[in-house]
């Protein structure tokens, strides 16, 4: 089996039971993401020695990064962070920022689903806005209305953004080698 099939394999396999765990419990628990980030720097090591697990390791702090900007603000919650920093560690630097992209079009195409289905199309485009506006303001702080706090918000659980993404990602994988 090539090696980033395999790579890829596991990826969508951890996405899709974080996924179905998102759902029915609405988490993603600490002993899949740190088992998957440590599988995931192993793996790189195996593969591709010292410089895949640097990959692995950075694909992390990368992938995981960019998701910890919305837990700041609490858009997102910290399994959300953890599960992308485990993709980012299985799949290494370069391929988690092709992951990250596919999994926020999957994202993007869920929450106009959720959107649409909770009627409430209006409403979100107006707090898109506002958001956007007071991050502009006032840097990387919670907006006081539009975050996860607010018990009327609809809430997606994002898992299924990762386990989209992934599917997407690993389909495509033969595209952009």
């Amino acid at each position: 089996m090539d090696r980033m099939v395999a790579i890829s394999v596991a990826a969508v396999i951890i996405a899709i039971i974080a996924a179905v765990i998102d759902v029915r419990e609405r988490r993603i628990p600490n002993k899949l993401t740190y088992s998957a980030s440590i599988l995931g720097v192993l793996l790189q090591a195996i593969f591709w020695g010292w410089k895949g697990a640097l990959s692995g390791v950075s694909g992390g702090l990368v992938f995981g990064g960019v998701f910890l900007l919305f837990y700041i603000v609490h858009a997102m919650g910290a399994g959300d962070v953890k599960l992308a920093a485990a993709l980012g560690c299985l799949v290494g630097l370069t391929p988690s920022i092709r992951l990250m992209f596919a999994t926020a079009v999957a994202g993007a195409m869920l929450a106009v689903i959720y959107m649409v289905r909770a009627r409430r199309v209006m409403a979100t485009l107006r707090n898109t806005l506002s958001v956007v506006a007071f991050h502009t303001q006032h840097g990387l702080q919670e907006h006081p209305i539009v975050n996860l706090g607010n018990p009327e918000s609809v809430r997606m659980p994002y898992g299924l953004a990762f386990a989209a993404g992934a599917v997407f990602w690993s389909i495509s994988n033969s595209w952009w080698r």
